[in-house]
Formats: structure tokens, sequence, C-alpha cells
């Protein structure tokens, strides 16, 4: 059964993430989760919610993707949530990520979000990005 396009731009969005020299130095590892583990240090990246749709042409098969990123601090204050934030879109801005059985057409940065959640001590980034992919 082929990779959807969706777990295949997942997939690609974490290797990059992990591979980012920056990201990892301002997590302090490589802490980039699908699910983070139950006592995960902060601060950490989450990939969190996506939508699909058909973007389909006339004649051409293809899928708009929006993927949110999570960024978690308690750092203590809003700053270290909008470096990360930072840090994820420079890393994945137009980024020529390789997709296993689809091609990317295009990665683009969307919009953010930095917000203090209710605990108050977590801060968390939301940052969106908007994909087009085609089949290989």
């Amino acid at each position: 059964m082929p990779t959807p396009a969706s777990a295949a731009l997942r997939a690609a969005v974490h290797d990059a993430l992990i591979a980012n020299p920056g990201l990892v130095s301002v997590l302090g590892g490589p802490k980039i989760y699908d699910e983070p583990p139950c006592a995960a240090a902060f601060p950490y990246v989450t990939l969190g919610e996506a939508r699909i749709a058909d973007f389909s042409s006339g004649s051409e098969a293809a899928e708009e993707h929006q993927l949110i990123l999570h960024a978690w601090s308690r750092q203590g204050g809003h700053r270290e949530a909008h470096v990360i934030a930072g840090v994820l879109m420079q890393a994945l801005d137009d980024a020529p990520l390789m997709l296993n059985g689809h091609h990317l057409v295009n990665f683009r940065f969307a919009v953010a979000d930095v917000r203090r959640e209710a605990d108050g001590r977590t801060y968390h980034a939301l940052v969106r990005f908007r994909a087009v992919t085609e089949p290989a």
C-alpha cells in the first residue's frame, strides 16, 4: 500500500527538524515528537494537527496540507517560545523536503501564534505551514 502524502510529509518534516542543528541546539537535544513521552523535558516540539484537502486541477491530482507544529516552553516568559517558532520558520519555509512516493510542490510558513497556557507557566507556540503535494 502506498504511503499517503500526509504521512510522507510528516515524516519528511520530522527528519528535517531532527537534522537541523539550530533547532536541536535551542531544544537541548533532538526533542521533536509525534507524541511526547510522559515526562518530556521542556522545551520540545510536537507535530500536531493536519488538514488535507483536494487541490487537483482538471487533469492533475494534488493535495493541499495544513500542518501545525507546536513548540512548548517553561523557561519563564514568551522569549523561548518565540525563538523556537522562529527557528521552525527558518528551517522549514520553502524547504526542499523529499517525500516518499510524492512530489512536494511547495511548503510555506502560514501563521504563528504564541501564548501562555492556562497553567500560567507553559508557553506554547503554534506554527502553521501550508504544503501542496502531487503523486510521484
